[in-house]
């Protein structure tokens, strides 16, 4: 058996263990005033496709995605950049897309060397948020309906919020990010 269809084999195993119960909640975090700024954007009117090759090419030190769906080749190609030049790049993904979805970029990324982990402990991962440079004095936030792809930028009605200088708010972010990627497994090419 190859290496990929084993890892295909224990991925399937893994999405077939128990999901995260949708009754155990925890408090809400509290209310944070907003702070800094804040930009939509709405496709097909908007570019939101450039809006983020721009965000994540003017990142300085990390990158963080979590994405439902990322196919995109524009997106891809500003990640790989950001990696080639120093930026940690991490990603998350969910993992049935991955198998689902043969245009996939989670391989173009690992091969590169950026770190991915397939979220598979729910039906469905369906966060689309990038995160920017979080602890610097320049965070970005950004979120919306928008998976990372080119339907959605040309074929979707989609939205996304940036969200910039509001550093208690991207931190909330970072730790949920950080809480799937501890659940989360790592993509194995």
């Amino acid at each position: 058996m190859s290496v990929r269809a084993l890892h295909r084999a224990l991925l399937w195993l893994v999405m077939l263990a128990p999901r995260v119960s949708a009754h155990a909640f925890e408090p809400l975090p509290a209310p944070v005033a907003a702070r800094g700024t804040i930009q939509a954007a709405f496709a097909p009117w908007n570019d939101i496709e450039g809006v983020l090759v721009d965000a994540i090419d003017a990142a300085k030190k990390q990158v963080l995605v979590q994405a439902y769906l990322l196919t995109g080749k524009k997106m891809t190609q500003a990640l790989l950049r950001a990696h080639q030049r120093g930026v940690a790049v991490r990603v998350l993904m969910d993992a049935e897309q991955i198998e689902k979805t043969p245009a996939s970029q989670a391989l173009t990324l690992a091969e590169a060397g950026i770190s991915v982990w397939l979220e598979t402990g729910y039906q469905n991962a369906h966060n689309k948020v990038i995160i920017i440079d979080a602890h610097t004095s320049a965070p970005v936030l950004i979120t919306g309906s928008f998976n990372f792809t080119w339907a959605a930028a040309h074929k979707n009605a989609e939205n996304v919020l940036v969200m910039r200088d509001d550093p208690e708010l991207i931190l909330l972010y970072v730790a949920n990010w950080e809480r799937h990627q501890r659940a989360a497994m790592a993509y194995r090419r």
